[in-house]
């Protein structure tokens, strides 16, 4: 869908009802910009979106109608001179720090971690030489 700028004419009363209004038309996907001339009524909508759609939407609002809707088309541009490419000086190859073994794998086992002794939680006693010592 291309580009289009929509005008809407609105009956705003209230400023409750202006501020909905702007609310239901920026949640449509596709608004670029939205404008509303408080002196005349008028709401202004650019970007790729379904016009009638959004008019639905506002009509539970207000009262709204079309008055124009435009396919907007993008500004041309100018062909800019071409630039003779610059002599580039010969690329230094790529230096890695920390070079990484052929085997290497994110996850790989380590021997390590399976000699690891995990102290016992819980309820756990410990009964000393003395008769009447007792640690809990």
């Amino acid at each position: 869908m291309p580009p289009m700028k929509a005008v809407l004419q609105l009956s705003i009363h209230e400023e409750r009802i202006r501020k909905k209004a702007f609310v239901t038309v920026s949640r449509y996907p596709g608004v670029a910009s939205i404008s509303l001339d408080d002196k005349t009524g008028k709401m202004t909508i650019v970007g790729e979106v379904d016009v009638s759609a959004i008019v639905m939407k506002l009509r539970k609002l207000c009262n709204t109608e079309i008055v124009s809707v435009e396919v907007v088309k993008p500004p041309e541009k100018k062909a800019e001179p071409e630039k003779k490419p610059e002599a580039k000086p010969a690329e230094k190859p790529e230096v890695v720090a920390w070079p990484i073994p052929m085997n290497y794998h994110q996850y790989q086992y380590n021997p390590a971690y399976a000699n690891s002794y995990y102290q016992p939680q819980g309820n756990s006693r410990f009964v000393g030489d003395e008769p009447g010592c007792v640690i809990m």
